[in-house]
């Protein structure tokens, strides 16, 4: 069996019977609605999003309370997106111990797209681009650890990517909050289209360390000329 075979709204009994529980709707027609008119992008691709923020959606998917699925990016280990997540059209299997021994199994179908947040790639980070300039685009989410939002080594000293990055400007940029700042500056050019940021992070003050991480960037770029002005503003609203 492979999970390969559940499209199209054809699934296998097969599945089911090995007790398996599988999408309820249309793979392949919520990938199209998503690529036309995303809505909801996640950086981070491990674990904790596949069982939590994507299964959820997978819930909300199977009894017809959404339509679209969600964009996946990894910005750390790329790896997986090459590896894992292509090969398999985007599907996993969770599986949950219950409180009385029992094990639940379920396909999870709700990433429509899953790509490569490294500039160095350039045809998912152009993927990325186009993305964040589409008016249907609410929502940015992360699981990407504590670590991810820092921008400096030790108290003071700036990593040598964040500091690649203050110098070089949007066009340019390798660290994780570099490449989501310069996606957010796409986003101010296409005509200041609001976008929610959430920090999904099981951290003190998620939410802060985004925010004070992604005008880091804004507020040296303005302040060097490397963007327009009003990038600033627009990040801190």
């Amino acid at each position: 069996m492979k999970l390969s075979e559940i499209k199209n709204g054809n699934l296998s009994a097969e599945w089911a019977e090995k007790g398996y529980e599988l999408p309820k709707f249309d793979i392949e027609a919520v990938k199209a609605k998503t690529h036309a008119e995303p809505t909801w992008v996640h950086f981070g691709a491990g674990n904790i999003f596949r069982a939590f923020p994507a299964a959820i959606l997978n819930d909300a998917l199977n009894t017809g309370k959404y339509d679209r699925g969600v964009i996946v990016a990894e910005g750390f280990d790329t790896e997986i997106i090459r590896d894992m997540y292509q090969p398999h059209d985007n599907l996993s299997i969770l599986v949950t111990l219950k409180a009385d021994g029992s094990v639940e199994k379920t396909v999870v179908g709700s990433i429509a797209e899953s790509l490569a947040a490294d500039t160095a790639d350039s045809p998912d980070f152009a993927r990325l681009k186009e993305i964040f300039t589409k008016d249907s685009l609410q929502m940015a989410t992360f699981t990407i650890t504590e670590k991810g939002y820092s921008l400096k080594n030790g108290a003071s000293e700036l990593l040598p990517s964040v500091a690649a990055d203050f110098a070089a400007g949007p066009s340019s940029v390798t660290s994780y909050m570099g490449k989501v700042a310069s996606l957010l500056y796409e986003r101010f050019l296409a005509g200041e289209k609001p976008v929610a940021m959430v920090s999904t992070d099981n951290c003190s003050h998620n939410g802060e360390k985004l925010s004070l991480a992604l005008t880091a960037y804004a507020s040296v770029w303005e302040e060097n000329k490397l963007v327009q002005p009003g990038f600033l503003s627009y990040l801190q609203n």
